[in-house]
């Protein structure tokens, strides 16, 4: 999953916490890159719980969890994706890594 905002994809993880940030928007599962995390306000556009107003939230199973005070609610958008506009897909990127590579394959050596 890229980044909802930029569009970037997380590399192979290192040792340790990922800098990635999860979080929810439009009661749908999201990613935000370390990059992204220093834009001021980056929160601003994101879902907040209907408690405690926090951020910190976690979407599964069709429920939406408040990571800081526990509150659970039921997820009420079904379907659509969220992908960055003008960010390729997993499917577009993979298509063009195999056009890549059989290409250098097919070519005469």
């Amino acid at each position: 999953m890229p980044c909802y905002r930029c569009g970037a994809r997380q590399t192979d993880p290192i040792r340790g916490a990922s800098p990635w940030k999860r979080a929810v928007r439009k009661e749908r599962q999201i990613l935000v890159c370390p990059e992204c995390q220093t834009i001021d306000g980056w929160t601003a556009d994101l879902d907040h719980c209907t408690t405690c107003r926090s951020s910190a939230l976690v979407c599964r199973l069709g429920e939406i969890e408040c990571r800081d005070c526990g509150h659970v609610r039921t997820a009420e958008r079904t379907g659509d994706t969220l992908v960055p506009s003008g960010a390729p897909g997993l499917s577009e990127e993979v298509e063009a890594a195999l056009s890549r590579v059989l290409r250098r394959r097919a070519a005469p050596t």
